[in-house]
């Protein structure tokens, strides 16, 4: 008995001087960001109650932690504590580089790196800590992540992904505290301002992004319970710096989970993605980005899901109002090419909307616009073999006329050639029709070089060709995308 009393008694002290250890880690590290941080000038922005300097400080001051008033240690729980405080500061620090808000922009990307290396540093050394130890199977029960290893779980990812749990719901509520209530009548902003400073759902939102893009493939899926209640809260802010980051964080799972994973929110994440096809410019980029990644990997094996075609609708409309913002239009052609393939064939019920957009952007100011429009009217006539529509003859005479005026433009090479070869695919699939459409410009003498090209083209594998690229986009339009 009197042994195992002594055993008991070792075993105590040699827990109590791992957390002490780990304690003292935490505090060194906190120094080393406390230090600059509090030699950095900063005045909060005018009518802005919130400070991030002072929340930084706060989330970084634990020295005087309440000690074990017995043995002059922390406990097991005041120290999980303060290692949750540091990760969120340095979550923080690491995520205002890629913000220019008012809030954030102050902070210098030399601390933020200083924040990322001292976070990795704890993280390694909580993972070898008798405290990491007692909690890893608590982990791995929790969230059937299995760590260590190869493939599985490395040592950096550990912490924050046995934080997320902890932290997110806490980050969500943050969020929550100033966005509008719906069932209000009046100033709903002001409203929802006067409830809560929008700055702290700013920071929240940052905070959250910076966990959730932490963890990928294959274990940020085990984890979608927590990560997508709290994405949704920040898509249905009406801050766009709170929605944007509300939008990195679903491409990111976007990209690192699988359609069951995110099947049981399906319908109110493709709502709210519906729903944030208005929003400002500032973040069109990522709403259209995140939106059809979020409908390719859900709807993937039904073209004709009712969600494709709302989620279409949608952009084009907003396109249509819009159709001289670059920005949009950039953003739009840059990341819809999922989208096209997943809707396959059934796009000519949208040619009426599709190609006028088109055939105003083909001759934009911007080279960027120009050939992004070109790759996606080679992409659509390819999936649908441009059948059924009375854009041919207009899709010609544009084709012709840009050939003409690319002259004058940087990128005049790289245009000619891609006029070439959709008018090529165009003859190719359409035959008499192409024919008829083209006559009017063969005679043209500043298009001498592109006639030459398509009368040398070979004609005598049309139909073949033809058939090959029919069966392509039938099988297109049936067959799933290859997961995000």
């Amino acid at each position: 008995m009197k042994y195992k009393r002594k055993r008991a008694r070792l075993e105590r002290q040699k827990m109590w001087d791992s957390l002490s250890a780990l304690h003292a880690l935490l505090i060194q590290l906190s120094e080393t960001i406390l230090n600059p941080l509090s030699q950095i000038p900063y005045t909060a922005p005018e009518g802005t109650p919130l400070s991030p300097k002072s929340t930084l400080v706060s989330l970084l001051s634990f020295k005087n932690s309440n000690p074990n008033p017995n043995n002059n240690v922390v406990t097991e729980t005041q120290l999980f504590n303060s290692i949750k405080d540091f990760t969120l500061a340095c979550a923080l620090l690491s995520s205002s580089q890629s913000s220019t808000h008012e809030l954030l922009s102050w902070i210098p990307k030399n601390l933020a790196i200083e924040a990322n290396s001292a976070f990795k540093e704890l993280s390694n050394a909580y993972v070898g800590s008798d405290l990491g130890g007692r909690n890893e199977r608590r982990v791995s029960e929790l969230l059937g992540v299995v760590c260590g290893g190869d493939g599985l779980v490395n040592e950096e990812k550990r912490l924050v992904i046995e934080l997320l749990p902890e932290v997110l719901p806490l980050l969500k509520d943050a969020i929550k505290e100033s966005s509008i209530d719906k069932s209000a009548d009046g100033d709903e902003i002001s409203a929802a301002s006067a409830r809560a400073p929008v700055g702290s759902a700013i920071v929240a939102a940052y905070q959250f992004r910076w966990f959730v893009t932490q963890v990928d493939y294959p274990h940020l899926g085990k984890l979608c319970n927590f990560v997508i209640p709290c994405a949704l809260t920040a898509l249905d802010h009406w801050s766009p710096q709170v929605k944007g980051q509300g939008m990195i964080s679903f491409t990111h799972l976007a990209k690192n989970v699988n359609a069951a994973e995110l099947s049981q929110y399906e319908d109110v994440i493709l709502d709210a993605c519906c729903q944030n096809i208005v929003s400002d410019d500032e973040i069109w980029y990522h709403v259209v980005e995140m939106s059809v990644l979020l409908v390719t990997c859900l709807q993937r094996s039904n073209p004709r899901s009712p969600w494709f075609e709302k989620m279409l609708n949608e952009m084009l409309g907003h396109l249509e109002r819009q159709p001289r913002n670059k920005d949009r239009r950039v953003a739009w052609l840059t990341f819809v090419e999922p989208l096209l393939h997943g809707i396959g064939l059934v796009l000519v019920a949208h040619f009426r909307r599709i190609f006028p957009l088109f055939f105003k952007w083909l001759h934009a100011d911007d080279d960027e616009t120009v050939l992004l429009v070109l790759e996606r009217v080679h992409t659509i006539m390819r999936l649908t073999w441009i059948r059924n529509t009375p854009f041919l003859e207009r899709l010609v005479d544009e084709l012709a006329l840009l050939y003409k005026e690319a002259a004058l433009r940087i990128a005049r090479e790289q245009i000619r050639s891609s006029v070439l070869e959709i008018l090529i695919l165009l003859q190719q699939c359409k035959g008499l029709q192409f024919k008829a459409s083209w006559d009017k410009h063969s005679n043209d003498v500043n298009l001498t070089g592109l006639c030459l090209s398509l009368s040398g083209n070979t004609t005598n594998t049309v139909d073949a060709q033809a058939d090959q690229f029919h069966g392509d986009s039938l099988q297109r339009s049936s067959q799933p995308l290859k997961p995000q």
